[in-house]
């Protein structure tokens, strides 16, 4: 298991129950503890070497999962009180390596599209989308090698 390294992300193991007819990939519970609440879900797509961000949520928290193709997501923290600011923690997800990454506000995230088709991204937020609560940076304002993954 990748060793998260910023203060507030987690990244957990979840069930993916196999099926002959099609499998089940479990999302989230109430009961979890990293759950905050619901507000919306959506899926997101990502072409093959595609990359999508930098954004940072200033209230809402992001579950992310992957059930479809294989998605390198690039969280970095900048936080000024947070005692992980300037580290950079990435992981792939997909079915193979299937898990949630909870991302709290307040972080940067970025996303590739590693799988060689579409890619297939389902976020459950805690809360709906609202345009002034994002704030968006182009990739090169954050120093970050893309190639390396």
């Amino acid at each position: 298991m990748d060793e998260v390294n910023i203060k507030g992300l987690s990244l957990k193991s979840i069930n993916k129950i196999f099926h002959p007819k099609g499998d089940i990939y479990h999302a989230i519970k109430k009961s979890d503890s990293d759950y905050h609440g619901f507000g919306e879900a959506y899926f997101s797509t990502i072409n093959s070497r595609q990359i999508k961000g930098w954004n940072k949520h200033k209230k809402m928290t992001l579950n992310l999962f992957v059930s479809f193709g294989e998605v390198a997501f690039v969280i970095y923290d900048d936080r000024k009180d947070s005692n992980t600011k300037g580290k950079f923690f990435d992981v792939r997800l997909s079915p193979k390596n299937y898990r949630r990454l909870t991302v709290p506000p307040s972080l940067w995230v970025a996303f590739k599209g590693i799988g060689k088709d579409l890619n297939l991204i389902l976020n459950i937020a805690n809360l709906e989308h609202d345009p002034e609560e994002i704030e968006k940076l182009e990739l090169d304002k954050i120093d970050y090698n893309w190639n390396s993954i």
